[in-house]
């Protein structure tokens, strides 16, 4: 788990070094054990580690494998780099380290660009190709780690985070009226390839990108999620132990792809639950548990003690419990949205940033359950979207969209006013083939899109901001497959993740596995009040925001003038919303 970066030209000159190193500043936070840069003719690449697996020196990087002409920087963790190191090894080739990115650069000489297709893990990587004089970039299935890029006629240059490219200068930081459409509207997922920034732009997830120094360009996709019935009927407990299977495997990757200890976040609801008695029954001992809590504000408990000390009790783990007061919250904000790569309007960003600090502490890898609930139905507003009439953009619009395309004119100036860009993109994913019903198609879309740019992207900047490694096991692509395959109504049954709750029942604590679906609240983002009103006020009043022109302004004056009178469908605060986008552009943008 790194920070990377580089450049390819395209002009026949030098890449700037000094931008490099710009980059690598703005990236030490991702990877504090090392800095190391590497330059070849039209290529430069910066690299900072995290090191999670062989801790030597032979792992660093940029790694250089001179017999091949290779260089790679990466970013992630390869599970199943052991298997295939095995492989390559019969194939004749000679390792001079012991971790997951030989086995990256080896892969590629064998196999070429086909290689991501045998990775099982989250990745994001760069090789340059000295023999084909090409550079490739790669992306994990989910996104999970992130790849953004700035493209112009002399040069590429890609990064980690936008604010390393922003650091390195020349990038266009106009808003993006699309990138800002989706931002609104698709509960601040915007697809890639595009950001709220019209010069940066990000590598889909499941994708490849290469590049040669006279700027020819080829984008591919390796790899797509079908969510339809298996040829043949598969009975319900076939269902549940194929489900027991393979997540207890995709737990079991990712416990032992490590040279450190592994930890969980432990929020005390079902899925970071499992994952504990997941680990306890396949012999992990002396497990680290992690969990955190905030005050109540508005009658809305913000804590989920009373359900994580039962797990903690039940499997005798080496518990860390947090209370944050909401003074620290505030006080605290501005480093966390400093350290989205993209404004995130999820109150759990905070939550995550102050638990991650004091997790990295103890240490370097955790698992996280993100995922579940988008592969398994676990929503409160699933089982709303299939029950609605309507076609399948009114039906999802609904139940999931901040606001409507009206809305969103009646909210931002005119000159950003235009199409309705995420109606036209929902219309076109739920055309995609290779979906049964309309559930299959909303799951599909959340796993393998919305979650990439909501709640893997918020875990992955906030923990790394710390040098911490979040891993995801229900993101297990083979998982991700098999559940995608499962007829929804088993999925919806007992209010959602029937087939979680079912594996459960005996493992974890049935308080647990019956409680109603928790989340990862801060009261405090949602019920505006007090300091926090006043922040926001601030924020919303300030020259920077009035000079920018973004808001039309009596959109902004009746939500300060009613701050807890206007919620999303998915419950939250409209107010905060527009703040966190102009404090992300005032901290993020206009200090460059």
């Amino acid at each position: 788990m790194c920070g990377i970066c580089g450049e390819l030209r395209f002009d026949g000159a030098q890449p700037e070094l000094p931008a490099i190193g710009k980059m690598l500043a703005r990236l030490a936070r991702r990877g504090p054990d090392h800095e190391g840069s590497y330059s070849d003719g039209p290529v430069a690449f910066g690299h900072r580690r995290l090191a999670i697996i062989d801790l030597s020196e032979s792992a660093n990087q940029p790694m250089v494998d001179n017999a091949l002409r290779l260089a790679l920087v990466f970013n992630g963790t390869i599970y199943n780099y052991r298997a295939l190191r095995t492989e390559l090894a019969h194939l004749g080739y000679r390792f001079f380290s012991d971790g997951d990115s030989e086995v990256i650069l080896k892969a590629y000489h064998a196999w070429g660009e086909r290689c991501v297709e045998r990775f099982n893990g989250m990745f994001a990587f760069a090789i340059w190709d000295a023999r084909r004089h090409e550079l490739f970039l790669a992306r994990d299935r989910f996104g999970i780690k992130p790849l953004y890029y700035a493209l112009d006629a002399q040069r590429l240059r890609f990064a980690s985070s936008p604010q390393a490219l922003l650091a390195a200068g020349g990038v266009d930081t106009a808003l993006d009226p699309v990138g800002l459409h989706y931002h609104l509207t698709l509960h601040a997922v915007v697809p890639a390839p595009r950001t709220i920034l019209r010069g940066v732009r990000k590598l889909a997830p499941a994708a490849t990108l290469t590049l040669t120094p006279r700027g020819e360009r080829r984008e591919q996709v390796y790899w797509t999620l079908t969510a339809q019935r298996p040829g043949q009927p598969v009975s319900e407990t076939e269902w549940l132990a194929a489900t027991e299977a393979a997540l207890t495997a995709a737990v079991e990757r990712r416990r032992l792809a490590s040279d450190v200890p592994v930890g969980v976040l432990l929020s005390g609801g079902l899925d970071s639950s499992l994952l504990v008695g997941l680990l306890d029954r396949i012999g992990v001992d002396n497990l680290l548990t992690f969990s955190v809590g905030f005050e109540d504000v508005g009658g809305e408990r913000a804590n989920e003690f009373e359900y994580s000390d039962q797990v903690v009790e039940k499997f005798h783990t080496r518990h860390h419990k947090y209370l944050i007061p909401n003074r620290e919250i505030l006080k605290r904000l501005p480093e966390a949205v400093a350290s989205m790569a993209e404004p995130m309007v999820g109150q759990d960003a905070v939550a995550f940033y102050l638990l991650a600090e004091k997790v990295s502490r103890e240490v370097k890898v955790v698992l996280s359950g993100q995922g579940a609930d988008e592969v398994f139905a676990g929503y409160f507003w699933f089982p709303l979207m299939e029950a609605a009439q309507g076609g399948d953009v009114e039906r999802f619009r609904r139940y999931y969209c901040d606001r409507s395309h009206e809305e969103f004119l009646r909210t931002v100036a005119p000159a950003y006013h235009g199409e309705d860009e995420t109606a036209r993109w929902l219309a076109a994913r739920f055309a995609d083939a290779g979906a049964d019903t309309f559930l299959d198609k909303v799951l599909r879309l959340d796993v393998t899109t919305l979650i990439v740019d909501d709640p893997v992207k918020r875990v992955d900047n906030m923990t790394m901001a710390w040098g911490l490694e979040a891993r995801v096991p229900f993101l297990d692509h083979e998982l991700v497959e098999q559940m995608a395959q499962m007829p929804p109504p088993l999925k919806l049954r007992e209010n959602g993740k029937y087939p979680l709750k079912a594996i459960a029942r005996g493992l974890a604590p049935d308080a647990v596995i019956d409680r109603p679906k928790g989340y990862f609240p801060v009261p405090a983002l949602k019920y505006v009040r007090g300091d926090f009103l006043a922040f926001m006020t601030e924020i919303l009043h300030s020259r920077a925001c009035r000079q920018r022109g973004l808001f039309q302004r009596d959109t902004v004056n009746r939500l300060l003038a009613a701050p807890e009178a206007y919620f999303t469908p998915l419950q939250g605060s409209k107010l905060w919303h527009l703040a966190l986008l102009e404090y992300w552009l005032q901290l993020n943008v206009d200090s460059v």
